[in-house]
């Protein structure tokens, strides 16, 4: 996971500390812009990293070898030869370009790069013109890890010969079945020569990528972003207008023109458009128009949008409030036109803000409340914005007005966000105390605690994660954890990022904390959490206390499975007092594993899971019997897995009265409301939490308890 689409970001409060000086900066006149970059970005590595590695020749070769594995993950461009000769001349250099010789190692594998590519297009139609053999017994190994780099530029034209054959073998497959549906009078010799065109569009449309999209300046920032991703995972470096973006995903608001787009078969197509918004104002604009250029201000020149991506196209849409963007579409009926839109503010109150409905159980005669969080939000950019810790007290205290026995936080997906809400939300359910423990490297321990006394909610608790729970949200299950204030259900474990970020920018005039720089921003890692028990969050996370099997479990998708993630550690423990609680773990781990024993859907993702991981790490059949056969059980144990996370009989979930007309004037985000209460009813771990808090209800109503 690249970079965990913005979800595993955590920003510290404003006030960090610098462990860096301005005057180091190298004069920015006396240098070029790429050495300029370089030269802040060790500075703040070595100067500012919570735990720096050593700037060295051993250093350099891990980062020259990043690059080359993200330049070409499945190792079908560079040679062996090609990467023996390289790592000579730039393998141990990369450490001294950034502590000021001319930066030359990534223009060198680069021009490697370009030459390998424009080799690779050429064989692409050379190997796409001849029919391909799908009877052969043969497979293709598409994982690079798993390889070494081609030894000649034979065993290389044979690995692009499988990739693009299973690529066409499994187009020619889906074609056979849809001829089956449709009654194509297509024979299989035609099916097979579309399913090559296919896979031809496709390669052209990549490599026209590579020539239009992927310049020095976008291998350059690839190359500096390997070098802090190879201090630890989250230290990230963002070109311009990546920081800008950034910033917008996790504030929840944005400032664009109202589209949604969608990348197909290489175009840009606006598939929906927001009420209100400046795209619907337009006039102009509509679901199926294509994008070709796009323009800033009155006078900016026109980008082409070839070869660009959903997100790269996003951040030439999107931009400051108030300022213009042209673009260029083309309608289904080939009509083209250019339009002229002034940026607005749009916000995702559906998808980005907590929100709340009600489960009601007749048999128990319980009212459990569930509040949904999808990220800890805060406004960046908008001094007058929504908090996440805010909305959540709001959704509590509705839930309270409505006489709930217990409620559910579920953060499950939520990657994290903004630290002073995470406390702030903590206090919500516990009396005043510490909440989490932050670290730099020079000093000891820093306490952030809930210093308010009162306690908005005081019954049952429970907080559901996932192994995609990160960060913010580690420290809120953590610390509900360790007060015994409530029960964490989910996964074995959550993600495991316990690392604090500020963002830096990098500008010619210096260095700017909590900003943006002509010259981009490094989101460095300053600080780790420690739990108020002591143990760190970093790469351990926070394990669950009732565990429900995932279907995610063994995908190695969390920190600990990244090879450059910081280590776990310990320091002592804060002085705090748990909660008088009013349930006993034992008890409810005891009930839950039963229900599992005898819950079938659980038991079939357990196997099934563990089935496809294993299945995931083979090799692929280019034998066209053997594809099926493989493709076939794979879809019948998905379908299973599938098939059990719904609950053959729908939970009772229904929202608040006062949400039910909130949205009666935009059916799209209606819709969006009620298909998200739908999917509640249907989640068969929800159901299983809603079980655990039922034992907890039981409990409580059993025990009187003094807090």
């Amino acid at each position: 996971m690249k970079r965990l689409p913005f979800l595993l970001l955590l920003v510290i409060v404003a006030g960090s500390f610098f462990a860096f000086k301005n005057k180091i900066i190298p004069n920015s006149a006396a240098v070029g812009k790429y050495e300029l970059i370089m030269q802040m970005v060790a500075k703040l590595l070595s100067q500012g990293h919570y735990d720096p590695k050593a700037i060295n020749d051993e250093f350099s070769e891990k980062v020259f070898n990043k690059y080359l594995e993200d330049l070409d993950p499945k190792k079908n461009i560079f040679l062996k030869r090609d990467v023996d000769s390289l790592g000579a001349l730039y393998a141990k250099r990369i450490d001294d370009e950034l502590q000021g010789a001319a930066v030359e190692s990534f223009i060198g594998v680069s021009k490697v790069f370009d030459q390998r590519i424009a080799e690779s297009a050429e064989w692409k139609k050379q190997l796409l013109d001849q029919p391909f053999d799908f009877t052969v017994n043969e497979s293709a190994e598409l994982n690079g890890k798993k390889m070494a780099y081609p030894a000649s530029q034979q065993e290389r034209l044979d690995r692009w010969r499988k990739m693009l054959k299973y690529y066409a073998l499994e187009r020619y497959v889906d074609l056979q079945d849809a001829k089956g549906s449709l009654k194509s009078g297509k024979t299989d010799a035609q099916l097979e020569k579309e399913a090559r065109e296919k896979v031809d569009t496709m390669m052209t449309r990549m490599f026209d990528r590579y020539k239009v999209k992927f310049t020095e300046e976008d291998k350059f920032n690839l190359f500096v972003d390997n070098i802090t991703t190879a201090m630890d995972p989250h230290t990230e470096f963002f070109p311009p207008a990546d920081k800008s973006y950034f910033d917008e995903e996790l504030s929840g608001s944005f400032f664009g023109i109202g589209a949604g787009l969608q990348y197909t078969e290489g175009l840009i197509k606006i598939i929906s458009i927001n009420v209100g918004s400046p795209a619907a104002k337009s006039g102009v604009l509509a679901p199926g128009d294509i994008i070709t250029r796009v323009a800033q201000g009155k006078d900016g020149q026109p980008v082409d949008m070839l070869g660009y991506d959903v997100q790269d196209a996003v951040k030439l849409i999107r931009g400051k409030q108030g300022t213009t963007v042209r673009l260029t579409i083309k309608k289904p009926d080939g009509n083209v036109k250019e339009v002229s839109l002034v940026r607005e503010k749009i916000e995702n109150d559906i998808d980005t803000y907590a929100r709340s409905a009600i489960i009601r159980d007749s048999v128990k005669n319980t009212k459990t409340g569930i509040i949904y969080l999808p990220e800890f939000y805060t406004p960046f950019q908008d001094p007058n914005g929504r908090r996440s810790f805010t909305d959540v007290a709001r959704e509590v205290q509705k839930l309270k007005d409505e006489k709930v026995d217990g409620i559910i936080m579920d953060l499950r997906r939520n990657g994290g966000g903004s630290l002073y809400d995470v406390v702030q939300m903590v206090g919500l359910f516990i009396k005043e105390g510490p909440v989490v423990q932050v670290k730099d490297r020079m000093n000891g321990p820093q306490v952030l605690k809930d210093e308010d006394p009162s306690v908005l909610y005081t019954g049952p608790l429970a907080v559901m994660v996932d192994e995609f729970s990160a960060s913010a949200s580690e420290i809120f299950a953590a610390a509900i954890q360790d007060y015994k204030r409530g029960i964490v259900i989910g996964s074995t474990s959550t993600y495991g990022k316990g690392t604090v970020q500020q963002n830096i920018g990098l500008d010619h005039s210096g260095f700017k904390r909590d900003g943006d720089g002509d010259l981009g921003a490094v989101k460095l890692t300053l600080r780790k959490f420690y739990r108020v028990s002591g143990g760190s969050t970093q790469l351990k996370g926070v394990e669950s206390d009732i565990v429900l099997p995932s279907q995610m479990e063994l995908l190695k998708l969390r920190e600990k499975d990244n090879e450059y993630a910081l280590q776990y550690d310990e320091i002592s423990k804060s002085n705090y007092t748990p909660w008088n609680s009013a349930y006993d773990i034992n008890t409810l781990k005891r009930l839950s594993e039963e229900r599992l024993l005898k819950d079938s859907s659980f038991q079939i993702i357990k196997r099934n899971s563990t089935w496809l991981a294993n299945e995931n790490e083979r090799s692929y059949p280019l034998n066209i019997d053997q594809y099926r056969a493989e493709k076939k059980n794979i879809k019948v144990k998905a379908d299973q897995i599938v098939a059990a996370q719904k609950l053959k009989k729908n939970l009772d979930v229904s929202l608040l009265p006062m949400e039910l007309d909130k949205f009666k004037d935009d059916k799209n985000k209606q819709e969006r409301l009620k298909l998200w209460v739908k999917g509640l009813s249907e989640d068969i771990y929800l159901n299983q939490a809603g079980a655990v808090m039922d034992d907890m209800i039981a409990e409580s109503k059993n025990v009187a308890v003094v807090n």
